[in-house]
């Protein structure tokens, strides 16, 4: 979806040659797989964060276009709202220290951030709800002023028949709302993991990303308070499936499968499989047509950009040719760039266990399983407990820690990450799962403690936030 494009409307004709292009690409895309030409040398990481621009009194402030302008660097763009950006980093070869420079990276690049929003007299904040947002501020006024965000609301819509978008979520509280436009989106900010694998584990990577999802999500949850309400921990997770539902019901066209979804089925031959069930399970959103050579895929990607699985395969084109991404999608953003380093830290970690076991793991939990078990501890934390392959059922708390954490220190291991490193990241994730203290939690407990207001509490959070100490040393 980092795509630009060059109109927002559309018409038969661009649908059918946007599909014809698709189908071209799709043939090169097997073919590609069929002749084993994606790039095979070592695995890479990188990353996408997601950043709230807030007043002085925490207010979202929608001025992201006067930032990126002040800002003026290409690491750091456009999303939904005009009181959200996205800072992007360099890919790294994962070994060595390069947990430590991602880190100093993007503390770097979020400090001349910070000095760009100080100079607009606003603030950054990494959090994957805002508790202060009210529904009333989610209005297409407040839509960034990108052709691509203005295309994919009046197509989700048109999909939908005109009929608004609904949001109903059940936690502690409850919470409904209705929308004529996608802005709800704009509600849940991410911290997006992405892994490039080699193509020949690109299966069992795919496998182990999605098996990992529902611990890695238990310990990082930051999203419990959505306009006010007190839902999931994580309530990030039904808020965004629900906000880009192209499904209202005998809606002509629709598969019946969500575009933000946990899939339905574990990966089996090759990761070629998601690719063509884009094409066989979702209507094209954006039918924006490039001259730009077919080895790009540049339609293909596209397409894919409008599918959201909470694990994404992603085609990769650079001058080394194609390669191979995974990008974990379940992690909010915050609740400092220390706690999201070390939950990039287990990912990698874990997910490289995993995928190198001699039995595969998949191969012994069924899927619906660990798809409930997600909902779970996207609802729960860290209170749920799930299903883990060879192991009874178990909270997942104490799952981590007996023995997830360990898996994932000895898959950092196998990439040869520094032995500081993997002390230092799986030590921050350790220590935060131990205490429970992770990002839902401290802000429902300095609420419960000081019987505060949202905007009281989201100070707080800020301040806390700008001491760079992981959340488990906050004090309530």
């Amino acid at each position: 979806m980092g795509q630009e494009i060059e109109k927002a409307e559309f018409n038969d004709a661009d649908f059918k040659q946007f599909q014809r292009c698709l189908d071209e690409e799709m043939d090169l895309l097997r073919e590609l797989f069929k002749n084993h030409v994606f790039e095979s040398k070592h695995e890479v990481a990188g990353y996408e964060l997601e950043a709230w621009l807030v007043d002085q009194s925490t207010q979202p402030v929608p001025i992201n276009h006067e930032f990126i302008a002040k800002l003026s660097n290409p690491l750091v763009v456009h999303e939904l709202s005009r009181f959200n950006v996205e800072l992007n980093s360099e890919p790294h070869e994962l070994s060595g220290g390069v947990l430590s420079l991602m880190q100093a990276e993007l503390s770097e690049l979020w400090k001349k951030c910070d000095e760009a929003a100080e100079s607009l007299d606003s603030r950054l904040a990494m959090i994957g709800t805002l508790p202060v947002l009210d529904d009333s501020q989610l209005t297409t006024e407040n839509m960034s002023e990108v052709d691509r965000y203005r295309a994919l609301n009046e197509q989700v819509l048109k999909l939908r028949q005109g009929k608004p978008i609904k949001l109903d979520i059940s936690g502690r509280d409850h919470l409904q709302s209705s929308h004529l436009d996608v802005m709800l989106e704009a509600a849940a900010t991410s911290f997006q993991i992405h892994l490039q694998v080699r193509p020949e584990n690109a299966v069992r990577c795919y496998n182990a990303s999605v098996l990992t999802s529902a611990p890695l999500l238990a310990a990082a949850a930051n999203s419990p308070i959505l306009f006010g309400r007190d839902l999931w921990d994580e309530t990030r997770i039904p808020l965004f499936e629900q906000a880009v539902n192209t499904d209202s019901g005998g809606v002509i066209g629709h598969t019946g499968h969500s575009r933000v979804t946990f899939g339905h089925a574990w990966c089996k031959d090759s990761v070629l499989e998601l690719f063509e069930e884009n094409i066989e399970l979702y209507p094209v959103l954006l039918p924006t047509v490039s001259d730009v050579d077919k080895e790009e895929l540049w339609h293909l990607r596209m397409h894919n950009g409008t599918i959201w699985r909470w694990n994404r395969p992603l085609i990769g084109v650079d001058d080394g040719g194609h390669h191979l991404r995974i990008e974990q999608r379940v992690v909010p953003a915050g609740p400092t760039i220390v706690d999201m380093i070390a939950n990039a830290a287990f990912y990698f970690g874990l997910t490289t266990v995993l995928a190198k076991e001699q039995t595969a793991p998949e191969s012994l939990i069924d899927f619906d399983q660990v798809k409930n078990d997600f909902y779970l501890v996207a609802e729960q934390g860290l209170e749920a407990e799930i299903n883990w392959p060879g192991e009874r059922r178990q909270n997942v708390r104490d799952l981590l820690l007996e023995k997830l954490i360990p898996a994932a220190e000895q898959g950092l291991a196998e990439l040869s990450i520094s032995r500081q490193d993997i002390n230092y990241y799986l030590g921050v994730f350790q220590a935060r799962v131990e205490s429970g203290m992770n990002g839902a939690s401290w802000q429902r407990a300095y609420i419960g403690h000081h019987d505060c207001s949202m905007q009281e509490m989201t100070e707080a959070y800020i301040q806390n936030q700008q001491s760079y100490k992981p959340v488990h040393e906050w004090l309530i």
